[in-house]
This record gives C-alpha cells, sequence and structure tokens, in this order.
C-alpha cells in the first residue's frame, strides 16, 4: 500500500459530508480481518482535529472493494447521511471509474445490461446474460480511451451497484481487470490492488442543493505510469 496521510487524501470537507481518496488496501467498513476500516480512522481524524469530546458521528454512504482505489464519500451527520442515501437509493449519485484491463471490450463504447448472483461463501459474483429468478440487474457504460503496450484503459459510469459489478462485468464481457485474479487476470497486482479507481462522483449537495463534482487524482504508482502513457 501506497501511505498517504489521511489529512492529504481528503477531497472535500463541510459541516454535512466529507470525501476521501481511498487507497487500495484500504477497507471502508469493519469486517472479518480486524482491520482498523477508514470510517474509523476518520472518526479518529475528526475528533482530534476539532477537538470533540465524546463519540463522534462518521456515517458510510457508500463502499468501494478494499482493492480498489478513489472516491469515498462519508457523512458528519446523520441528516445529510439519511438524505445521501436517498439519492444513492434514486439513482442520483453519478459515479466515474477508471479501468486498466488486459483485454479490449467488443466495442469503442457500449451499454452492458447484464443479472449477478452473489455467492457469499466464495465472496464473488457471477454474471449472466440473461435473467434468472433471484439475480439482480447489473447496467454500466464504458467507453475505451486508449492502450499501452499490454493493456487497454476503460472509463466506466456506473449505474447499479452490485457486488463486485465492474470487475465482475467487465470480465464476463472479455476484459479482466489488471491484477483481479478472482476475476481472471493473469496475475495480480505487486500490492494486492487492482487497477480499477473511482475517480469521480457528482450530486446535488442534500442540504445546500449545489451541484458538487469531485475528482480522485490517482495515487498507485503502477496504475498512474501506465494510465498517463
Amino acid at each position: 500500500m501506497y501511505h498517504f496521510p489521511l489529512s492529504e487524501r481528503i477531497l472535500y470537507e463541510d459541516n454535512h459530508l466529507i470525501i476521501i481518496n481511498k487507497l487500495s488496501g484500504e477497507i471502508v467498513q469493519g469486517d472479518k480481518t480486524g482491520d482498523v476500516p477508514l470510517v474509523e480512522l476518520l472518526k479518529s481524524y475528526l475528533k482530534e482535529r476539532y477537538n470533540k469530546p465524546g463519540n463522534v458521528f462518521c456515517g458510510v454512504i457508500h463502499r468501494i472493494d478494499r482493492p480498489v482505489s478513489g472516491v469515498v464519500l462519508f457523512a458528519k451527520t446523520s441528516k445529510a447521511l439519511s438524505r445521501m442515501n436517498i439519492l444513492l437509493a434514486a439513482h442520483k449519485i453519478n459515479k466515474l471509474y477508471w479501468a486498466i484491463v488486459e483485454n479490449g471490450l467488443p466495442c469503442q463504447e457500449g451499454h452492458c445490461i447484464d443479472y449477478m448472483r452473489k455467492n457469499e461463501r466464495l465472496n464473488k459474483s457471477f454474471v449472466s446474460s440473461e435473467i434468472q429468478k433471484g439475480w439482480q440487474k447489473a447496467e454500466l457504460n464504458y467507453k475505451m480511451v486508449g492502450e499501452s503496450d499490454h493493456y487497454f484503459k476503460v472509463e466506466v459510469v456506473l449505474h447499479t451497484g452490485r457486488h463486485h459489478q465492474i470487475r465482475a462485468q467487465l470480465a464476463a464481457h472479455g476484459a479482466a481487470i489488471k491484477g483481479d485474479i478472482k476475476y481472471g487476470a493473469r496475475r495480480s497486482g505487486k500490492d494486492g490492488s487492482i487497477a480499477l479507481h473511482a475517480r469521480s462522483v457528482s450530486f446535488e449537495h442534500p442540504v445546500t442543493h449545489a451541484i458538487i463534482t469531485i475528482e480522485a487524482p490517482i495515487l498507485n504508482c503502477e496504475f498512474k505510469k501506465i494510465w498517463c502513457n
């Protein structure tokens, strides 16, 4: 993992929200590993930064997978969390991802609608092009934006938020993400990361109603080198 202090990774903060550039390898919420999650690091930061007594509120608005980097949104008040959850459920938080994949996709641009099912035991999602009972609709748009000697660069606009959606769906269409051996990549990343980055979010602020657009710079050097060449 690349080490950048949390205070240097704050992309946006006001009285209601705080938005962080997550490093690959960090977990957003606690899991069975027992590693300290990003939400707890944020609570400690807010407590110290603002000299707050007692417990500090910090609500998780959405999550991205542990090996993925980029924008993650948190709420500093329960009111903001509730309102952002409504926006999220209504698909009114626009999310753009950058991915480096091992093979090209069928078209230069595409709109993929598939159906997905999560296997809890394997912590893996499976994709079908056909409607099946109990499977959830998964929808995204992609655009091929460049290529290097060995990889292709893809922008993804996510319309639904299924478990491992971009990872599983791109792989199902023949383009496994670099480093993502769970979904068919040739080899794992040196630091356990995969080449998927939550580049930006855009939404209407739940309190001020201003349109907020936040972009996260790439901090992973290997990812950055390929993407920028």
